[in-house]
């Protein structure tokens, strides 16, 4: 998994939003340690939360698993754009057979669990899809074949309202390990005068 922090808004923007509600535009530093707390206070403290929605992360996430993909799903206040397995199952195509225990060959496809079985299962997967592909079935049909465990790739824009509360739920222990690994990842792709306002659970 690989998270890459594309663009972000400054917090300036966000104080600015806030200030402009009470019009003290002249009590700003300019995005320094009292417009932080400004945001903190009025967005965390006095739970406006709604004035961290001027804050917008734009993050671009390669290598999760299809089942991950399902549970970003789950979180609508924000926006995927997704690899299209339409169009680029075609990279499998040419691959050689994959057989059960290759693990490292097939790992540039699949999310691997660590569980002997689980893996070796989801290789002969991706091997069915392969022979379907090589049949000249088309991608639409073919598709229908993939394990939940192929990976794909995304860019996910997403405010600071709503990335708390993804960070927050799916940091905890009780979610999926895939995606604990997607929250902690996230967290630290942020810049760093951005962390304070997420609280992030310790990954077990």
């Amino acid at each position: 998994m690989n998270v890459t922090l594309q663009h972000h808004t400054p917090l300036i923007f966000c104080a600015n939003a806030i200030r402009t509600c009470w019009q003290s535009f002249d009590k700003s530093d300019e995005g320094g340690e009292k417009d932080r707390e400004l945001i903190d206070r009025v967005g965390n403290k006095f739970k406006h939360a709604s004035t961290l929605e001027h804050l917008v992360y734009n993050f671009y996430i390669q290598g999760i698993s299809r089942a991950l993909l399902q549970e970003l799903a789950r979180h609508r206040i924000a926006s995927l754009s997704v690899k299209s397995t339409r169009y680029t199952l075609k990279e499998l195509k040419n691959e050689e057979l994959f057989t059960c225990k290759e693990y490292e060959r097939a790992s540039k496809y699949l999310v691997l669990t660590g569980n002997e079985m689980v893996d070796s299962m989801s290789i002969k997967a991706l091997e069915n899809l392969r022979l379907v592909l090589v049949q000249g079935i088309s991608n639409d049909k073919a598709k229908y074949c993939l394990p939940e465990s192929y990976k794909t790739e995304l860019t996910w824009t997403i405010n600071a309202r709503s990335l708390q509360n993804f960070i927050t739920l799916r940091s905890d222990k009780s979610a999926l390990w895939e995606i604990q690994n997607l929250a902690h990842a996230l967290y630290n792709a942020l810049p760093e005068d951005h962390q304070y306002l997420f609280t992030i659970k310790e990954n077990h």
